[in-house]
């Protein structure tokens, strides 16, 4: 096992990068790893550095003392051996192409987003490699039922840590081990990403359900067969069937679909009670990545030949192409099958 990290950057000031970079310090304690946050605006740095919170995405949760923040890449990136990357999915391309540069010559990168990039249906660590040129054993992704909240109140957790070499997984899993927080480790990056890109497409399907007064027999259908969906696409991409019925598949699925706290869902809802899109992504203080990746999921899967009817109805209502008051029609008139068919 490698040595423990001397510092750890987060870059990205949000809810999940913010409780990210608190579940690192919990973990970093003994070892006295640093643990830097950049945050896009300065005010943001200063508060975490003087309060030790981030009142506008974690309330007043305490951070621990071992975080600290700027607003200067370059400085949050010095000496950094790990770098874990919280930004919005469609602005990866564009930050990275900025602060690539400041990167050490041997760090290994770590993506928290769940995501495809629009235009090129490139997934997260897909994007990485491509614009870093860093070979796959630098490149991981952490996934599951993430819902940053609950990890910030140290509600127990379990997330999957994946990278095609898995003594890199091994070695991230145990710095961010908690007593709170679980990681287990997979070397199935294609399967892991997908499982926690499709489910916000899903999440939105279930949302709407929630938002037109429809019932738990409605919403667990779109479930159970959002992840058949799912795994047909992740299967036909080159991931593993195991990946896709464990946390980072299922998991993630159940808790992104059934919450509150899922912004996916929350913007689901929101279409269901009648709002348009506009006015939805008004109301959203934080981005819900199905409603940007929606489409590039849908693109991904037709150019593989992969059925996902639920994927299609939630992109065609994005769009404005499909009422949600005949999403509904539409999914159950389909042909009917046996449940166990590929397509």
């Amino acid at each position: 096992m490698r040595p423990a990290p001397r510092k750890i950057a987060v870059m990205g000031a949000g809810s999940w990068g913010t409780t990210f970079a608190k579940v690192l310090a919990d973990a970093g304690a003994e070892s006295g790893t640093e643990v830097m946050v950049w945050a896009r605006r300065n005010e943001v740095a200063i508060e975490i550095n003087t309060r030790h919170t981030n009142t506008r995405y974690l309330r007043e949760t305490m951070l621990p003392a071992n975080i600290t923040s700027s607003s200067d890449t370059a400085e949050v990136l010095a000496a950094a051996d790990i770098v874990v990357l919280a930004v919005p999915a469609q602005s990866l391309r564009e930050q990275l192409l900025g602060f690539k540069d400041s990167l050490e010559p041997t760090a290994v990168l770590m993506s928290l987003m769940k995501g495809l990039e629009r235009g090129t249906d490139l997934r997260m660590s897909e994007v990485i490699a491509e614009v870093t040129n860093l070979p796959e054993e630098r490149i991981a992704v952490l996934s599951g039922p993430n819902l940053a909240m609950e990890i910030a109140r140290k509600q127990p957790t379990a997330s999957v840590v994946a990278c095609r070499e898995l003594e890199t997984a091994s070695w991230i899993a145990a710095m961010c081990s908690t007593d709170y927080f679980r990681p287990y480790t997979n070397t199935d990056v294609i399967g892991v990403e997908i499982g926690g890109i499709a489910k916000n497409v899903i999440a939105l399907a279930v949302g709407i359900c929630d938002g037109m007064g429809m019932g738990d027999n409605t919403k667990s259908s779109i479930i159970t067969r959002g992840l058949a969906e799912t795994t047909r696409l992740a299967l036909a991409l080159g991931g593993s069937y195991e990946t896709l019925s464990g946390l980072a598949g299922l998991g993630d699925l159940v808790a992104t679909c059934s919450s509150s706290l899922s912004r996916n869902n929350t913007a689901g809802r929101l279409l269901g009670q009648g709002l348009y899109l506009d006015e939805v992504n008004d109301r959203m203080s934080q981005t819900a990545e199905g409603i940007k990746s929606g489409r590039a999921v849908l693109d991904l899967a037709t150019r593989h030949n992969v059925e996902v009817p639920i994927t299609e109805a939630v992109v065609m209502v994005l769009e404005g192409t499909l009422s949600v008051e005949n999403m509904g029609a539409r999914l159950l008139g389909r042909r009917l099958k046996s449940e166990g068919e590929l397509n």
